[in-house]
């Protein structure tokens, strides 16, 4: 196609870690440090970090390289994690460790219950500190828990305020909150002027409404545990270990291996018992089908999300719909009277959205393959679309008039127009609803507040776009730029991540996508007639497949979302090759539900009829 210029927790839970699962479990004992030392009855400890003297004697204080005590911890709180309450605790009477000392979790419980003054005086101190930080218990007088470097004090004072604040709009105390407000959060305006304009304007509302404007559900709510969470990372790690970080710690090393094995590709996540790696044989590098149905250059194709249908367009009017268990065209959807240059299936694949030349978009019911609604107020013709993440409404974008940027209903009203004045080449909507990101024909990439409508940043790039698509994650965008490269960008911060080289592009639209079982590959197609497949961890180029007809593009690839082991391939030979790794059971498969199968002509055109199958595909 060539490119055109013109979790929930309870507040009161018994178990919390850092806000979401354990509280310091509580023995009669006093804790005289930032490490858990302990000693019944109040007698002064002779430990060290924690350690009882006998043994800290007869204990090596590294564990095969790593520090005796850092693991021993992570392992009293994972095994809290994992609901082994006895065992941590038997662990812990063993070792002579605390996860973390009396101190923080006074500190966890003053947040969790609302003592806002205890739990100012415990993080940060009942007096400044003389320099540096440090938990220190001496006589009444309490130097605040050890932070991390470069904390800003003032704003973690902000924060505890803020809550008090809003807590006390929410009990319709406006009198105290006056004074908060004044007294408390107003000494603290610097930088902070237009936060606190903000909380200034809530005064007048009701609690519902402080809710909503705040975007704060209440101190019955999840608000307590989220202002623990930020507030622990400003704590030094050693004196509150960060929430699950055994957890954390084993997926970093999965992913890890993961970044370090090329042809990763299983379902499944990579066992902690072995050293991960995939097998090459095990990756879809060869061709078992090609379909032969498309009546011109294919440049449009998609797998529906649960992987049993297969669309496919281009520079032919028609559609085609393939059952996947056979690919076989399911229907043959007619209506349009130009190029059909995008399509998109719905979140519950109960529906297909079709762009085209011809200056429409059209919405199809894909169980019966009849047209359902016409969008036809482009005076041009209409280049993308896509679908929030409810299904109720979608996005159309066109090159040129009055509706470049539409937002519309199921049923065809018009939403939202977005007064823009560039031509959309692609649009996306993130899966989780966020973000909406365009780019336009003038090297513009646009990202939107979708909820909002809003325009949150806008880029301009050296290098033409031509297609883009969003991570299942909702965290990256790929864009295939007409320079001959592909781009991984992080949406949030519009950094460029990675940049996938080797495929061949310049004139015309390529489409690339994400791959594999997690998504942790890049494929792309190319104006050479080749596949290209990239890892998207470290960029490295994993193969190059031919398969296509020279000379030729291969304008699109989709990976079939149901088999990490399947993917498609269009282009301009006007073929869809359908790729698997090479002992695919596949064919056997195919075989054997076709063999079930009633002998039918080729119609299947837009659901007249029962579902008819066409003859299609040749087996290579």
């Amino acid at each position: 196609m060539r490119y055109d210029p013109e979790p929930s927790t309870s507040n009161g839970s018994e178990h919390v870690s850092n806000g979401s699962q354990h509280l310091l479990r509580q023995k009669s004992a006093i804790t005289n440090g930032a490490n858990g030392n302990t000693m019944p009855n109040g007698r002064t400890s002779p430990h060290r970090n924690g350690v009882p003297s006998s043994v800290a004697r007869s204990s090596p204080r590294s564990f095969y390289g790593h520090d005796r005590e850092e693991v021993t911890r992570l392992l009293i709180q994972g095994l809290d994690d994992l609901g082994y309450h006895g065992a941590a605790d038997k662990l812990s009477e063993e070792s002579g460790y605390e996860v973390e000392s009396l101190a923080v979790a006074q500190f966890r419980e003053a947040i969790l219950q609302g003592d806002w003054e205890q739990a100012e005086v415990l993080l940060l101190g009942s007096e400044p500190p003389d320099g540096g930080g440090g938990v220190s218990i001496r006589n009444g007088d309490h130097r605040g828990l050890e932070l991390v470097d470069g904390a800003d004090r003032e704003q973690l004072r902000f924060h505890l305020k803020t809550q008090k604040y809003l807590e006390l709009l929410e009990t319709k105390d406006l009198g105290r909150a006056l004074l908060v407000l004044r007294q408390e959060l107003r000494p603290l305006e610097q930088n902070r002027a237009s936060e606190l304009q903000h909380l200034s304007s809530l005064l007048g509302n009701v609690p519902d409404q402080v809710k909503n404007l705040a975007r704060w559900d209440g101190a019955r709510g999840q608000s307590r545990q989220l202002l623990l969470q930020e507030l622990s990372r400003s704590i030094a790690p050693s004196v509150m270990i960060p929430q699950h970080r055994l957890a954390v710690l084993l997926y970093q090393v999965k992913q890890n291996q993961i970044s370090h094995c090329l042809y990763h590709n299983p379902s499944s996540s990579p066992s902690l018992f072995a050293d991960h790696k995939c097998d090459r044989s095990q990756f879809p590098l060869h061709t078992i089908l090609e379909l032969n149905e498309n009546a011109g250059e294919v440049w449009a194709m998609e797998f529906s999300h649960d992987g049993r249908r297969l669309a496919t367009s281009g520079k032919a009017t028609d559609v085609l719909i393939y059952d996947t268990s056979v690919f076989q065209v399911l229907y043959r959807l007619t209506g349009h009277t130009k190029h059909v240059a995008y399509l998109a299936w719905s979140p519950d694949d109960s529906k297909l959205i079709t762009c085209s030349h011809d200056q429409t978009a059209r919405v199809w019911d894909a169980p019966s393959g009849q047209q359902i609604l016409k969008i036809d107020h482009h005076a041009h013709p209409v280049t993308a679309a896509a679908w929030s993440p409810d299904g109720q409404s979608f996005v159309t974008g066109s090159l040129h008039g009055n509706h470049r940027l539409c937002l519309w209903s199921i049923n065809g009203h018009p939403i939202y127009n977005w007064p823009i004045s560039y031509r959309v080449q692609d649009c996306a909507i993130s899966p989780n609803g966020k973000r909406m990101v365009v780019i336009s024909s003038e090297s513009q990439l646009v990202v939107y507040n979708f909820q909002t409508r809003d325009e949150a940043y806008c880029i301009l790039l050296k290098s033409r776009m031509t297609c883009i698509k969003i991570s299942r994650d909702s965290q990256y965008m790929l864009v295939n730029m007409a320079d001959g490269e592909v781009h991984l960008i992080k949406i949030e911060t519009a950094e460029i991540v990675r940049r996938f080289l080797g495929q061949q592009q310049g004139e015309f639209v390529i489409r690339s996508t994400f791959g594999g079982a997690d998504q942790n590959l890049v494929i792309s197609g190319s104006e050479d007639s080749r596949i290209y497949i990239w890892h998207k961890e470290n960029a490295t180029l994993i193969e190059t497949l031919e398969g296509h007809q020279t000379p030729g593009c291969v304008n699109v690839v989709a990976w079939n979302p149901a088999d990490p082991c399947m993917f498609a391939s269009g282009g301009d030979d006007r073929k869809v090759r359908i790729w698997s790794k090479e002992d695919s059971d596949f064919l056997a498969k195919r075989r054997r539900r076709l063999e079930g199968k009633p002998s039918i002509s080729p119609t299947g055109r837009g659901g007249n009829g029962p579902h008819s199958y066409e003859p299609s595909a040749r087996i290579l």
